[in-house]
């Protein structure tokens, strides 16, 4: 997007100690459309594929999926009742009186017509018989006698003239839009598909994301921990929020503290990946090559984000690596070393900017309220994302409480949790029983 007012990760506005929430995610917003705008320009030879419907839940749709006919393709019952022409409506007579001429069937359409004074007993979904323009439903009638129904009877103000009827191409017409491009594909959205005879779907490429940890404290699973050593515990949660997004995830494994190992592991991660996520090495204090081997690979800026957990954090893009197809940046995060602050900045950042990236038309969380149980000390001047359990009071309203300690290295209430609770950026402390804005777990995907 030449002559962006985007800006650069570099900016000094993004190196104060209080940059606020919304700002941060308005710079990775800006950046990510730059990128794509740069990727439209290369033509993207390898954005887009197709894939057959079992193949295609959560893939984001690259192009409008078009109805091929009407839906529904020709008038149908609503439900199971009696079709007759509405015209007996309008007589006058309070109690109407049909004579019950035959059945429509669900795919048996009734071969002929109904007359004056007929009706016909039909079921949910069956082609409405010639001459019939209204259904009523059978527990409407009178006296009827369930085991040999010949004439119904009922009263004409029970309903209107075109009730209870599907009409043609009510719910879609042929050529127009079923499922908009840029959606995350659900079950709802394969099933609506399969019901127009759709059996494969133009989706964006997935991703490739590669991931890794740095720090000499850092273990692999299965080996003997010593003394100030810890297992490293953020690819695999990072690895699940990925997955939970059907990217394609390349795990560079942990990376040690020095120059030569960092910079060889990230050369080689922009090369195979259109995204690298790091986790550790970009908090205060951290030695100085971390920041001058960001400087040599591309433009990375090293933020204080006015956050709690997850203050922390790297953001901006590296050059493109000779070999690479197509040749364009790698989107770069460098996230807190801290497992709680690494999931938090994870969906308040990175998933946003992935959904962004694949082509994604909501990539935002859409909030609740509820009524929080206790009361939360806030100070003023930061975004706060508290770990909480979503539940429900007896008189039916939403209420949240808190997980425990909410220590960026307790990663067991996170895990206990289903919800954030989000105080913003101008809120104090909070009392028990005031509403509170609440993003579900569930929700973020």
């Amino acid at each position: 997007m030449s002559g962006s007012t985007r800006l650069s990760p570099n900016n000094p506005i993004f190196l104060s100690s209080s940059l606020h929430v919304d700002d941060a995610r308005k710079a990775i917003a800006d950046l990510v459309q730059e990128l794509l705008f740069e990727s439209n320009a290369m033509g993207m030879p390898n954005d887009i594929e197709t894939v057959s419907l079992d193949q295609a839940i959560n893939r984001i749709l690259a192009k409008d999926l078009l109805s091929p006919t009407n839906v529904p393709a020709a008038d149908n019952s609503a439900m199971d009742g009696f079709a007759f022409n509405g015209d007996c409506l309008d007589m006058g007579d309070a109690h109407i009186t049909l004579k019950v001429i035959g059945t429509a069937y669900a795919g048996k359409p009734y071969k002929g017509s109904v007359g004056p004074g007929e009706c016909l007993k039909i079921m949910t979904g069956a082609l409405m018989p010639i001459g019939c323009d209204t259904v009523l439903p059978q527990e409407f009638t009178i006296n009827q006698n369930p085991e040999n129904i010949s004439v119904i009877e009922f009263k004409r103000n029970q309903l209107q003239r075109g009730e209870n009827r599907r009409l043609r191409g009510e719910d879609l017409q042929a050529g127009s839009p079923a499922v908009l491009a840029g959606r995350f594909l659900r079950p709802s959205d394969l099933g609506l598909a399969a019901s127009l005879g759709i059996a494969t779907l133009k989706v964006r490429r997935k991703l490739k994301v590669a991931i890794l940890s740095s720090g000499d404290e850092l273990r692999a699973l299965g080996q003997d921990l010593v003394p100030g050593s810890i297992y490293d515990s953020n690819r695999y949660s990072l690895t699940g929020l990925l997955n939970r997004l059907n990217l394609e995830i390349i795990d560079c494994g942990i990376v040690r503290d020095d120059p030569n190992s960092l910079k060889l592991a990230f050369c080689e991660a922009a090369q195979r990946a259109d995204v690298l996520i790091s986790s550790g090495g970009v908090s205060v204090g951290e030695a100085d090559y971390t920041k001058q081997i960001m400087q040599e690979l591309g433009d990375v800026g090293f933020w204080k984000i006015a956050m709690r957990p997850g203050r922390p954090m790297a953001f901006g893009t590296l050059k493109p690596v000779s070999g690479k197809y197509p040749a364009r940046k790698t989107l770069f995060f460098g996230l807190p070393g801290n497992p709680v602050a690494v999931m938090v900045t994870f969906y308040q950042f990175v998933r946003s900017a992935l959904l962004q990236l694949n082509g994604a038309s909501q990539t935002e969380v859409q909030l609740t309220q509820a009524i929080t149980q206790e009361a939360i000390r806030k100070r003023p001047g930061r975004t706060e994302f508290q770990r909480a359990i979503l539940g429900r009071a007896l008189d039916g309203k939403p209420t949240v409480r808190l997980t425990g300690s909410q220590g960026a290295g307790i990663l067991r209430s996170m895990s206990q949790a289903n919800c954030f609770v989000i105080l913003h950026h101008e809120q104090g402390n909070i009392s028990a029983g005031d509403w509170v804005d609440v993003a579900l777990f569930d929700g973020l995907l």
